[in-house]
């Protein structure tokens, strides 16, 4: 059985920093993210203890879909998509 994507431990060359957020672990470089959408599932500020099997996956990709079809009308961070959890984009200030 599926087990699902609760966490990751990444090291990059050239990494600087590395975030965890309550669904998404977030690899900091120079001058660019690297986005990983994992299967944990928050549910009103609690992360629960299993993890959805595909969850990240199936939200990076439409999230992907659609960043993908409006960039012509907004500009936006992501400049690729490798992996069906990963997103790489570009360092934003808000």
């Amino acid at each position: 059985m599926e087990k699902g994507i609760k966490e990751t431990q990444f090291s990059f060359p050239g990494q600087l920093g590395f975030y965890k957020g309550k669904v998404r672990d977030v690899y900091i470089f120079e001058d660019k993210l690297a986005v990983v959408a994992t299967d944990r599932i928050s549910a009103f500020d609690v992360v629960l203890p299993r993890p959805i099997p595909f969850k990240g996956q199936v939200l990076n990709q439409i999230a992907a879909k659609f960043l993908l079809a409006t960039a012509d009308i907004v500009p936006n961070w992501v400049t690729a998509t490798p992996h069906p959890y990963v997103t790489i984009g570009k360092k934003c200030v808000p």
